[in-house]
């Protein structure tokens, strides 16, 4: 069952979602349609399984859950550093710093609930 305290991780992922799709809408302005779309599903799926991780019916479900929010941290990493690289494409570094946060958050929470 949900616990409805405040969740560092979920409220993080959510602000990091809203900030893609902030984000994502530049990109399109640039005319930069199909890497604005990649960005815009991995960076809002993070936020997604971290939401369904807070419904996890066992540990090991909730585990899987926040590796796969992991695994959609990573390909927004790449997409993000693309654009870095790219010379004709808008970045923002305040958003590749969040996402690196919320990566080392979500490793942490991966690796304590393993241990428990």
């Amino acid at each position: 069952m949900r616990n409805d305290k405040e969740n560092l991780i979920v409220k993080l992922s959510l602000e990091f979602a809203l900030d893609i799709i902030a984000y994502s809408e530049i990109l399109e302005e640039h005319k930069k349609f199909v890497i604005a779309r990649q960005i815009l599903k991995s960076g809002t799926s993070i936020g997604a399984n971290i939401r369904e991780a807070q419904n996890a019916e066992s540990k090991v479900d909730f585990i899987h859950k926040m590796k796969i929010a992991a695994k959609e941290a990573d390909e927004t990493e790449y997409w993000l550093t693309l654009c870095e690289m790219s010379k004709n494409y808008p970045f923002n570094k305040n958003i590749k710093e969040k996402l690196q946060a919320i990566i080392k958050v979500i490793a942490k929470i991966i690796v304590t609930s393993k241990s428990k």
